[in-house]
């Protein structure tokens, strides 16, 4: 067999566990070690694998399920788009969020791209997103708070006024949503009533962070979410236009480009003295 590929008996293993991770949501070294009969070290390295697959999550004490979403049809055809790129823009936002923050996050698959690698971050997340919510509800480090409302049934997102009212009550450090275009107006989506849901959001925070790629870029869609320079960030690959770079330094955005050959290895877990600390308070809205 090639170098660098496993073996048989390596791959079932590793279905294994992926399974007994899946099945749990969360699970210790010790108890993955003795369901499957072997050792620690064992254990880590296939970690390693899964996490790279993007299926695990290693953090303080065990590991997470972070493999595939509940089955909406709307990631069942945008998630592998792109991928490369989102994982990449992804990695990118995170590198805004310190542990403590208090963040909130829409449903688009790039933003579940970064909620995939805030899991071990001790972190106060607020999504209207089930399949975030899915994925961070087991996260021994994190508070989560699920915003209720209508369901929409192809993207799994919560959205319209009891949404809204929700959200306007809480106050967060930083939001990070997505968008369906951006043109020379600001961003949108193709959702009315998830519009409404967003910008609700983008009062609730102190910064407002975009997450697209690059393809996105010199659209537009069906319902105007926001200007330009009502966003403090926005985080791309860094296939965006120069023409792109400039229009969004004039509006007074901070650009952010992400590499997808850069982004190769993903960032390393925040120290476990971070994972230790206690949650700052959640700050009140800017003026």
């Amino acid at each position: 067999m090639p170098a660098g590929h496993p073996t048989t008996a390596v791959q079932e293993r590793r279905t294994q566990l992926l399974e007994l991770i899946r099945s749990r949501r969360f699970a210790t070294l010790d108890e993955l070690a003795g369901a499957l009969g072997v050792s620690e070290s064992t254990i880590r390295r296939d970690l390693e694998y899964l996490e790279k697959q993007g299926d695990a999550k290693r953090i303080h004490g065990g590991a997470l399920y972070t493999g595939s979403s509940p089955k909406l049809p709307h990631f069942e055809t945008r998630q592998p788009m792109r991928w490369e790129q989102k994982r990449a823009i992804a990695r990118k936002a995170v590198e805004l969020i310190s542990a403590g923050d208090s963040v909130l996050l829409d449903g688009g698959t790039t933003t579940y791209e970064v909620a995939r690698l805030l899991l071990g971050m001790p972190l106060h997340v607020v999504t209207n997103s089930l399949p975030v919510a899915n994925l961070l509800a087991s996260d021994p480090t994190s508070d989560l708070v699920f915003v209720g409302g209508n369901v929409c049934p192809r993207s799994g997102v919560t959205q319209g006024p009891q949404a809204d009212a929700m959200i306007a009550s809480l106050r967060v450090r930083k939001a990070i949503l997505s968008v369906a275009s951006v043109d020379e107006e600001g961003f949108f989506n193709n959702n009315l009533l998830l519009v409404e849901t967003e910008r609700a959001m983008m009062r609730a925070a102190d910064e407002v962070i975009i997450v697209a790629d690059s393809s996105k870029f010199g659209y537009r869609s069906l319902a105007h979410l926001c200007r330009l320079e009502d966003v403090d960030y926005v985080v791309t690959d860094a296939e965006l236009p120069e023409a792109w770079r400039e229009r969004l330094a004039s509006a007074g955005v901070q650009l952010i480009l992400a590499s997808v050959a850069e982004s190769a290895e993903e960032p390393v877990l925040r120290s476990v003295l971070d994972a230790q600390t206690q949650f700052s308070p959640i700050p009140t809205n800017k003026v």
